[in-house]
């Protein structure tokens, strides 16, 4: 079996632990990673003055993959600038190494109002409000204007809807939704929707229909079955996929990959949840959504049957009697156990 080259970014607060629990579970599904630890997040900053040095960029474009585990600051800290993090660190890995799918799935934990139901939402990832277009006019005046733009290209839209048709007709359903708000957005919405009619007949197996944002966040929470494979831009698959979560049994179980698929730079695989720092240390985290993570990754490697193994032990112990207060590394070793 190959070794990989992952970069390891425990990051802030409870990342660093459920980041533990991921590696240990893939060393038990006998997948050998030589690791590289990254101090990057809140806590460096504050400590160094540091976000992410081009230095480190580059070290990352040599590693096969990125393993991350949660970045941000306290909440209510004004330490840490809003936004620096997130646009000069995860936003920034996902632009230079062109991190252009961001794939949720979900699989509904029993007592959820997903219960038994499996979707998967594809974001795009570095365009949409994202790209950063926008500004101020008369900052800090009484007459001060603010815009905040959306990026949207044919290249863009297209690689995006293209990979999730290509995933839908992977799935059984082979069924694929565009959500967007075509009514209002009527520019973007349109070469949305222009863009996926003008794909679909390439897969002839897949059925496609649309949904406004607004009426998909209804339908997930009502009847969630009915998605199949969701494709959507930045911003409402951001706001989709935290609802999503929810609904398939809380953000502690929603993995994400950050993926290139062209293979041109590492992808990155990271749970969707945040830092958490009320609950740091304490042993209190659930790993579940970094473990999911961390199996994406082996997927993405080439390491399917160790992957499908994760995901099943995962399953299992989900699906298992076992105290609701177990702790963080008490569910990593059951997981790990059943590999």
């Amino acid at each position: 079996m190959s070794s990989y080259r992952v970069a390891v970014m425990g990051g802030d607060g409870i990342g660093p632990e459920v980041l533990d629990e991921t590696l240990k579970v893939i060393a038990a599904a006998g997948v050998t990673l030589d690791t590289t630890t990254y101090e990057l997040g809140a806590a460096h900053y504050l400590k160094t003055g540091e976000v992410l040095p081009d230095s480190v960029l580059e070290e990352l474009r040599g590693h096969d993959a990125i393993l991350l585990g949660a970045i941000g600051a306290e909440v209510g800290s004004t330490a840490v600038p809003a936004g620096l993090l997130e646009r000069g660190l995860l936003l920034r890995m996902r632009f230079a190494l062109d991190l252009y799918i961001n794939l949720r799935p979900f699989q509904g934990v029993p007592g959820s109002l997903a219960a038994g139901c499996d979707f998967v939402v594809i974001r795009e990832n570095t365009e949409g409000t994202y790209a950063g277009e926008g500004g101020f006019l008369r900052q800090g005046t009484p007459f001060e204007v603010a815009t905040q733009g959306s990026v949207n290209t044919r290249h863009g839209v297209e690689r995006c809807v293209r990979y999730a048709f290509e995933l839908a007709q992977s799935r059984p359903e082979k069924h694929l939704t565009l959500v967007h708000k075509t009514n209002v957005l009527t520019f973007a919405g349109d070469l949305w929707q222009r863009t996926v009619a003008e794909v679909a007949p390439g897969f002839p197996e897949v059925t496609w229909d649309y949904n406004h944002v607004d009426a998909a966040c209804i339908y997930l929470v009502e009847n969630p079955g009915r998605y199949d494979v969701i494709v959507t831009d930045n911003l409402f698959g951001d706001i989709l996929t935290d609802l999503a979560g929810a609904v398939a049994g809380g953000i502690g179980y929603a993995a994400s990959a950050n993926l290139n698929p062209d293979r041109t730079g590492p992808s990155m695989f990271e749970p969707v949840h945040g830092a958490a720092h009320d609950i740091a240390g304490e042993n209190l985290a659930n790993p579940i959504a970094a473990i999911h993570s961390g199996a994406l990754m082996l997927d993405f490697l080439g390491e399917k049957e160790a992957a499908g193994r994760v995901l099943v032990a995962t399953k299992e112990f989900i699906e298992s009697p076992h105290p609701s207060d177990l702790g963080t590394t008490a569910i990593g070793d059951a997981i790990a156990e059943r590999l």
